[in-house]
């Protein structure tokens, strides 16, 4: 089992919204160093709906290229 951080995000991309956990590894403290790593090119959430669909998807990958934006929900 990964160790961590879990947060839930908002991100989106140029073709959909997605609404999902994020998990921030012990080295890391924050979202933004998620994204800032330079040898990671996607970031992986889980629990996620997209574009605000009741349906959840177990797993999804965005290329960290497509993010327009990403919001850490409170």
């Amino acid at each position: 089992m990964a160790t961590g951080k879990k947060v839930r995000v908002k991100v989106r991309t140029v073709n959909a919204s997605y609404e999902g956990n994020l998990l921030i590894p012990p080295m890391r403290k924050r979202v933004s160093d998620v994204l800032n790593e330079e040898e990671r090119t996607f970031i992986n959430l889980t629990d996620v709906h997209v574009n605000g669909s009741a349906d959840k998807i177990p797993f999804i990958s965005i290329n960290k290229d497509m993010i327009e934006s990403i919001i850490e929900e409170i």
